[in-house]
C-alpha cells in the first residue's frame, strides 16, 4: 500500500559533473559497478551478470552492514538516460511484512558543463518508516559519497 509522501519520506542530493547524462546513466543502470560508486560501504556484489535494465528488470543485489544479507530490487521508473529507480525488498521472504520498499532514484539533467545528477531516497513505501527513519542524516552523507565516486568513475 502506497502512501503520499511527506518532506520527511524523501532525501535527496545532487551534484554537477563534467560528464555527459548517457555516461552516467551507464554506470548507475549497471548493477555490477554499483560497489565502485556506493558511498555507504554496504554494496558488495550483483547477484546477476549485467543486463540492460528496463522499466520492471529484477536484479539482486548482496550487502554487508554488521552482517551479510542480500536484497532484491526492482525498476519502477525508467527513463533512458534521464531517469531511474529501483526498489528494495530483502530476498527472504519472511522479512518482507516487515522491512524494505524504499526507493533509490537517479534523475539526470543536462546542464551546461556537464549534467545535475540528482539522487533521492524515498521512504514513502517503506514497510516500517520509523525503522529507517532514523537513518535519514547519514543516508544524505552516504549519497553526497555516492555522487563524488560517480563524478570520479565518470571523469577519470
Amino acid at each position: 500500500m502506497s502512501s503520499t509522501p511527506t518532506n520527511s519520506d524523501i532525501a535527496t542530493v545532487e551534484r554537477t559533473i563534467a560528464a555527459p547524462a548517457d555516461r552516467i546513466f551507464a554506470l548507475i543502470a549497471d548493477p555490477t559497478r554499483h560497489h565502485e560508486i556506493d558511498g555507504s560501504g554496504t554494496v558488495r556484489d550483483a547477484k546477476e551478470p549485467s543486463q540492460q535494465l528496463v522499466l520492471g528488470s529484477k536484479f539482486g543485489m548482496d550487502m554487508k552492514m554488521g552482517f551479510a544479507y542480500s536484497m532484491e530490487n526492482e525498476i519502477i521508473e525508467f527513463e533512458q538516460d534521464r531517469r531511474i529507480a529501483w526498489q528494495t525488498r530483502p530476498n527472504i521472504g519472511l522479512l518482507r511484512p516487515f522491512i524494505g520498499g524504499r526507493i533509490w532514484r537517479y534523475e539526470l539533467t543536462p546542464v551546461e558543463g556537464g549534467t545535475l545528477v540528482r539522487e533521492s531516497w524515498d521512504i514513502s513505501q517503506e514497510k516500517v518508516k520509523r525503522s529507517v527513519k532514523s537513518m535519514r542524516g547519514k543516508t544524505i552523507e552516504n549519497m553526497t559519497k555516492t555522487l563524488e565516486r560517480i563524478e570520479q568513475v565518470v571523469t577519470a
